[in-house]
C-alpha cells in the first residue's frame, strides 16, 4: 500500500511533527509512505518539494491583495500532480491545504480523476470558512451558512485590499464536498462537533488525539531551575511555536503584574523583539528546536499555563502533561479536552483573575499532588505510537474497502 501526506510543512510545528513521526509508523508497517510538502527544504527517501520560494511569495502577494488563498501555486501544483500520478498512491492523507503552497482546486480535480481514498486531518478550521483558520475570538458563525464580508480579513491568511470571503467559501464546499470517499480526522472532539455543524456535515469524522513521543517527553532529573537560579521560585510556563494574541501573549504580560515575588514566569518560544520588552519577571527563551532543552523547561516547571484564544487541541498541552506538570487552560476549541480535575483546572476564556486562582490552588496543592496523574492520562491518552496505529487501521479499512467494491 502506497500513502501520500500532504502538509505546508515537514517535521517541524505540530502538525510538521506528526506527518514525519506517522510516516515513520507507515514505513514501519511495511508500506510505502510518501509526503508531499511546501515550505523548508528537507532530503530523504520520498520527500517531495511543492514550488519553490518564488511560487511562495506570488502566492502570498495573491492573498495579501486578493484574498485569493489556495488559488495561487497552479504551475506548482500542476508539477507535483503529473509527478505522484506516477506514484500509483493507494491512500491520500491531507493535512494543512494552506498556507502559500498549493492550488487546491487543481488538486482536488486531481483526486476526484483518481477517485482514491482520502483522509483528510484537520488542525485547524480553514477547511470550511472563507477566509480564516479560527473564528472564536471573534465569535463568528457565518461559516456555518455563508460566508461574507470577513470580519478577520486582516488575520491569517492575511488580505490587505479585497475579502475574497464570498467566493472563497462557494469553491471551498464546491471542491471539497465532491470527492466520493472523504473520511475527516479531527485531533478533538471540538473541532468534531464544528465540523458537523458545517459544509462538511455529511461526510465521516474521526477523532484521533494528536499522539507525542513519551520517551522524549517524561517526567525526568531536571536541570534548568539550577542553571537559572530559581531554587526557590515557583516556575510559571508558557510555551508556543509563534507568541501572539491568539496564544495569550498579552496574558502573561498581564500575570507578572500580579505575581509574588516567590513566582517567575518562563515563556519558550519567543522571538527577538518580544525578548526586549519583557519585565524582569519573566524569563525569555528564544524559539529553538532543541526538544531535550524544552523537555528540561517543563519538568522544572511547578505550572503549565496556556491561555490560547481559541484552538484546536494544542500539543504542548500534553506535552507538558508527559513530564508530569499541570497545566491550565482558558475554555477555547479543544484545549480543555487534554486535562480532568486530577490534572489540571479549566478556567474562562480571557479572565485573569480566574486564571491566577488556579495558579495559586496547584501552587496550594503542590507539583508533588499532580505528578503521577499527569503522566498516567498522558500515557493512556496521547502516546503517539497508539494514536499513530489508529490511522493506520484506518489506511487499511478505506484501502480493503475500496478492493471489496471493485470487486462486487
Amino acid at each position: 500500500m502506497k500513502i501520500l501526506q500532504l502538509n505546508t510543512v515537514y517535521k517541524v510545528s505540530s502538525p510538521g511533527r506528526i506527518v514525519y513521526e506517522l510516516n515513520e509508523i507507515i514505513e514501519k508497517n511495511g508500506y510505502i509512505g510518501n509526503v508531499g510538502y511546501g515550505r523548508g527544504d528537507w532530503n530523504g527517501k520520498n520527500l517531495f518539494k511543492i514550488g519553490n520560494k518564488s511560487d511562495f511569495y506570488l502566492h502570498a502577494l495573491g492573498t495579501r491583495l486578493f484574498d485569493k488563498h489556495g488559488l495561487k501555486s497552479k504551475r506548482a501544483t500542476k508539477d507535483f500532480v503529473n509527478f505522484i500520478d506516477n506514484l500509483d498512491i493507494d491512500i491520500f492523507h491531507l493535512h494543512n491545504i494552506h498556507g502559500y503552497y498549493i492550488n487546491y482546486p487543481i488538486l482536488f480535480n486531481y483526486l476526484m480523476e483518481k477517485d482514491r481514498p482520502v483522509i483528510w486531518t484537520f488542525h485547524d478550521c480553514w477547511p470550511f470558512t472563507g477566509h480564516c483558520a479560527y473564528y472564536d475570538f471573534v465569535g463568528c458563525k457565518k461559516w456555518q451558512k455563508f460566508c461574507f464580508n470577513c470580519p478577520q480579513k486582516r488575520r491569517y491568511p492575511e488580505s490587505i485590499l479585497f475579502d475574497n470571503s464570498e467566493n472563497n467559501f462557494l469553491l471551498k464546499k464546491k471542491y471539497f464536498t465532491e470527492l466520493k470517499d472523504l473520511t475527516i480526522v479531527t485531533p478533538s472532539v471540538w473541532l468534531a462537533k464544528e465540523v458537523k455543524k458545517s459544509f462538511f456535515s455529511d461526510n465521516d469524522v474521526s477523532i484521533i488525539y494528536n499522539g507525542i513521543d513519551l520517551d522524549l517527553f517524561k517526567v525526568k532529573k531536571s536541570f534548568f531551575r539550577d542553571k537559572r537560579e530559581l531554587r526557590d521560585k515557583f516556575i510559571i510556563l508558557g510555551v508556543a511555536n509563534i507568541w501572539n494574541k491568539r496564544k495569550g501573549f498579552e496574558f502573561f504580560l498581564e500575570l507578572s503584574k500580579i505575581i509574588k515575588k516567590d513566582e517567575i514566569i518562563v515563556l519558550f518560544g519567543l522571538n527577538k523583539k518580544q525578548l526586549k520588552k519583557l519585565p524582569n519577571n519573566i524569563i525569555g527563551i528564544e524559539k529553538t528546536y532543541n526538544l531535550e532543552l524544552l523537555v528540561d523547561v517543563y519538568n522544572s516547571s511547578d505550572v503549565f499555563i496556556n491561555p490560547t484564544l481559541e484552538d484546536n487541541f494544542p500539543s504542548t498541552n500534553i506535552e507538558s502533561l508527559a513530564c508530569g506538570t499541570p497545566v491550565v487552560t482558558f475554555k477555547s476549541g479543544g484545549s480543555p479536552e487534554s486535562v480532568n480535575e486530577e490534572t489540571g483546572i479549566v478556567v474562562e476564556r480571557g479572565n485573569i483573575k480566574e486564571l491566577y486562582n488556579a495558579i495559586k490552588i496547584v501552587k496550594r496543592n503542590g507539583k508533588g499532588y499532580y505528578i503521577k496523574s499527569c503522566r498516567n492520562r498522558a500515557v493512556k491518552l496521547f502516546n503517539k505510537n497508539d494514536n499513530y496505529y489508529k490511522y493506520i487501521r484506518l489506511y487499511k479499512k478505506k484501502h480493503e474497502n475500496r478492493f471489496h467494491k471493485k470487486f462486487i
